[in-house]
């Protein structure tokens, strides 16, 4: 008899992991329900950088556009003098896009509105968050989990097959699980805090004392917005005054101007900055991603990169569970995302220590385009590979042409729930079709053509070679022509159906 659920996946916590995590899943026809416990979306600019690989995982998810809409680029960063004399540089390194990467500059985008455009994605696919709903307790088996769940009509029980803790640094879904969360506190303490201001242009990132932990402040234009960001150290201990009069007292002290005047204050937090890592990201079928799995200093960037990245790992492979790929699949997101993730807080530390000198500068490392998963049981090679594109690498782009004359993109190609296979040089019908898997082809009677030669120059490929991409756009499988019967294994053990031909 087949155990009824209420819903496949049960995901706790509403912000831009869990959301990511719900629009992959509604777009891959997997049933969920997303909760939050606030009665209302977050409504600060905490994780306002996007970086390059978020966007491109944004366009695959259908709102890059938006995103890029609703936000802007980060302006210049001018740093103010004793004397009032200032230098003017620039916080990221701006370089040109390619044919294999074309998002080349971090964006800035308040949280609040990247998580507005991501409801709005949702709701497209015909689903909302709940807020107001909090869960209270859990117990798993062996074939789902049983979740406690309290609205505003009381309480009820409901049966997933499973439970993502999307919920925050403060994880109720961790602590529940008794997952250890090791790190260290970084001796730093800091608000951060979203103000209409008079005073000051909107051209630059005003920078005041910077390398005094005494005296630091920095005001910067919230980009699609009319607000400033305020951010400054504070004393590890005592209380901070976060009124729009407090601010402006602080803004003065550490300026040693007046002109400057907060006229209000939409959102403000002071927090202590740590460093911390779970144990483990999955126990059975509950899983964690986001700053539930880790938190950071926000030097860099990269927490709400991160955090989405994760949940764009784990969709597709609870997806692929849910339609019958084998249960160890779901193994690979942990052996994935947690090395990803310790490399994560290792730079957001050594930035926050050149960012207490006042030297910190945002090059390629922020980027994220170099993340991959070389040592991931899901990649596989052979012969294997020495140098250039190998498995666990992300998936370049490539400008392409296809049969019937019109331009488009590999990106293009990959967009969507599915795998795509390239093949260069190949009897197309060495790979038989699928549910589930693009089969591309260029070369002679190929389907697209490589007419600028950018396929061959990001993956060089030698004739008879295939390449698999996954679903979240990293190479899982390079093979020759004579190894096809690998690929088919590969296959079944990513549940990849053969459906005939």
């Amino acid at each position: 008899m087949t155990e009824e659920f209420a819903t496949d996946v049960l995901i706790c916590g509403a912000g831009a992991a869990g959301l990511t995590l719900a629009i992959d899943l509604a777009r891959r026809g997997v049933s969920f329900r997303l909760i939050e416990k606030m009665d209302n979306p977050f409504r600060g600019s905490r994780g306002k950088g996007i970086q390059p690989r978020t966007q491109e995982i944004f366009e695959d998810l259908g709102i890059v556009d938006r995103i890029v809409a609703a936000g802007g680029l980060y302006p210049p960063q001018r740093e103010y003098r004793g004397d009032g004399s200032y230098t003017v540089t620039d916080v990221m390194e701006h370089g040109e896009p390619t044919p294999a990467e074309p998002y080349h500059v971090p964006l800035m985008v308040p949280q609040f509105l990247t998580e507005g455009v991501m409801r709005e994605r949702l709701a497209e696919l015909g689903h909302r968050p709940e807020f107001g709903f909090e869960l209270t307790g859990f117990e798993q088996d062996k074939s789902g989990v049983t979740a406690r769940i309290a609205g505003k009509a009381g309480e009820e029980a409901i049966r997933v097959r499973y439970l993502v803790g999307a919920d925050g640094g403060r994880s109720f879904v961790r602590h529940a699980l008794d997952i250890g969360f090791p790190g260290k506190t970084l001796g730093a303490r800091a608000i951060v805090a979203d103000v209409m201001l008079t005073g000051l242009g909107r051209d630059v990132w005003h920078r005041f004392s910077e390398g005094s932990m005494e005296r630091q402040m920095a005001l910067c234009p919230l980009a699609g917005t009319g607000m400033f960001q305020l951010q400054a150290p504070i004393p590890l201990e005592g209380d901070v005054d976060l009124s729009a009069e407090g601010l402006t007292v602080m803004v003065a002290e550490r300026t040693g101007r007046d002109d400057i005047l907060i006229r209000s204050v939409s959102w403000a937090s002071a927090f202590n900055m740590n460093a911390r890592l779970a144990d483990r990201y999955r126990v059975g079928r509950v899983f964690l991603v986001g700053d539930a799995a880790h938190i950071h200093p926000p030097t860099g960037g990269q927490g709400l990169n991160t955090s989405v990245q994760d949940a764009y790992n784990l969709g597709w492979k609870l997806a692929a569970v849910a339609d019958g790929a084998p249960e160890i699949l779901l193994d690979s997101y942990e052996e994935e995302r947690r090395p990803i993730a310790a490399g994560m807080l290792g730079l957001a530390t050594k930035l926050l220590d050149a960012a207490k000198q006042g030297d910190m500068r945002r090059g390629r490392e922020v980027h994220q385009l170099d993340i991959g998963y070389p040592q991931s049981p899901l990649m596989m090679e052979k012969p294997e590979r020495q140098r250039d594109l190998l498995s666990g690498d992300r998936a370049p782009d490539a400008p392409v042409r296809g049969a019937a004359g019109q331009p488009t993109r590999l990106f293009e190609l990959f967009k969507g729930a599915h795998w795509t296979l390239l093949g260069y040089e190949v009897e197309r019908d060495a790979i038989p079709p699928r549910c589930g898997l693009h089969i591309h082809t260029f070369g002679p009677r190929g389907d697209i053509a490589d007419e600028g030669g950018h396929i061959s120059d990001a993956y060089a490929l030698a004739p008879g070679d295939w390449l698999l991409v996954r679903p979240d756009g990293y190479v899982g499988a390079i093979v020759a022509s004579g190894e096809t019967a690998a690929l088919e294994a590969y296959f079944r053990n990513v549940g990849l159906g053969i459906q005939g031909r």
